[in-house]
């Protein structure tokens, strides 16, 4: 067992939360040193740029911040803080120049996450960061000390200020495992129950559905809802098909209504309008001229301009008598019912919900009953769907939660963790 020096801030957690962390906590001009579970700092970062970086979204800042649901109102302190334009600004400061993409969202130019990464570390070494990789925490010794798993054996390090970014459940073979939960328990912190989210949802498709259109993606379509309150509400987009039952953007973007719902109730329920390009009442128009010898998935395509993913959904969740009513059958495409089961397992989704309460901390992110303790990205109970939303409020909070340590130390207030 090894002792080491006492840093002026630890930071416990390498994802972006924590990088930013300490880039603003150095900036600041206090010492820094990180700890992270992996061999690397964010693995899961660089995941989410496997299919294109998205770093943020350029919409106007009030819709921006309606992302974020329950927690709006504390999550637009962090990104007053640094928003969307913050980070395209930070980007290019690593010389990273960054695009809008048809959909609003932002990506750097390239596309890539693994050369920001880099160019961030360096910035980070070069700044005086020290990491220290294959570092699990594994909670407080009696005196405070934070006690680490290592390579080298048990690690213990004696911290006035310490900062938490380590993620919340998802991916955790990426290092954000929720380990840290009962550790955290323990203590009396106030936890949100840890939820999947950005993630699929669970409908009973037939065998033949499955082996046949499993990744097929449904796109355009409206979904329509009915939320807890009894408000109707419809959004366009695209999701896909899966073996177990659905997910993408447009899901993820209404998923935790959706698993609130499930919650409650048992199920949720949507309804998918397929063409949106068509009345109802043109539908039925359209769909009751003579078939003569077309197929009646051949007629969709004629008459309706469903494609054949479409025309499965139909043929799944359609009875034979509604499918040989032009009247019924214009309304099933316009209003088909989904009845989801439940969410995927949160080792399966994108991010969690739930976490560390935000009641329970000061508007620097700094626990109330712990002076001195830090929290900031995943692990604290907010949550917003993919789109860059996600990642933005993540580097906002690092920012907040490190100036908040540096500032905290420069008082000449610091505690015991």
């Amino acid at each position: 067992m090894t002792k080491a020096a006492v840093p002026q801030v630890t930071i416990i957690g390498g994802g972006p939360a924590g990088l930013m962390a300490a880039e603003a906590a150095c900036a600041a001009g206090i010492a820094v040193d990180l700890y992270d579970a992996m061999g690397s700092v964010g693995r899961k970062f660089l995941l989410a740029g496997k299919g294109g970086l998205n770093l943020t979204h350029a919409e106007p800042f009030a819709d921006f911040v309606d992302r974020f649901g329950t927690r709006k109102t504390e999550v637009t302190r962090w990104l007053d803080a640094f928003n969307a334009q913050a980070l395209r600004d930070w980007a290019s400061g690593l010389g990273v120049d960054t695009f809008v993409g048809s959909s609003g969202r932002v990506f750097p130019a390239d596309l890539k996450a693994a050369p920001l990464l880099r160019r961030w570390l360096r910035r980070l070494r070069e700044s005086g960061v020290v990491f220290h990789m294959h570092h699990r925490w594994l909670g407080w010794q009696d005196d405070g000390a934070l006690h680490f798993a290592a390579a080298q054996g048990e690690h213990i390090v004696k911290a006035n200020t310490v900062i938490f970014a380590l993620g919340g459940a998802s991916w955790p073979q990426l290092g954000s495992d929720g380990a840290w939960v009962d550790s955290m328990s323990q203590l009396g912190v106030g936890i949100a129950p840890l939820q999947p989210a950005n993630g699929g949802f669970e409908i009973p498709w037939s065998e033949h559905l499955i082996s046949r259109f499993a990744g097929a993606p449904l796109k355009p379509v409206v979904v329509h809802w009915t939320d807890r309150q009894g408000t109707s509400h419809a959004r366009q987009g695209e999701f896909v098909l899966t073996e177990y039952g659905i997910e993408g953007s447009l899901i993820y973007a209404i998923g935790a209504e959706l698993r609130e719902q499930i919650t409650e109730r048992g199920e949720a329920v949507l309804t998918l309008d397929l063409v949106p390009g068509y009345t109802q009442a043109l539908l039925a128009e359209r769909l009751a001229a003579p078939r003569g010898k077309h197929s009646i998935g051949d007629w969709l395509r004629r008459r309706a301009g469903l494609d054949p993913y479409k025309s499965a959904l139909v043929f799944e969740l359609t009875a034979k008598a509604t499918l040989a009513d032009p009247v019924a059958l214009a309304a099933q495409l316009k209003a088909l019912p989904l009845h989801l089961r439940k969410p995927r397992p949160m080792a399966e989704t994108i991010s969690t919900a739930g976490g560390i309460r935000l009641e329970s901390l000061d508007d620097a992110l700094m626990l109330r009953a712990r002076p001195g303790v830090f929290f900031a990205g995943e692990m604290l109970d907010w949550e917003a769907p993919t789109g860059g939303y996600l990642l933005t409020a993540c580097f906002a909070s690092g920012l907040i939660a490190g100036r908040g340590a540096a500032e905290w130390i420069k008082s000449g207030r610091p505690g015991t963790p």
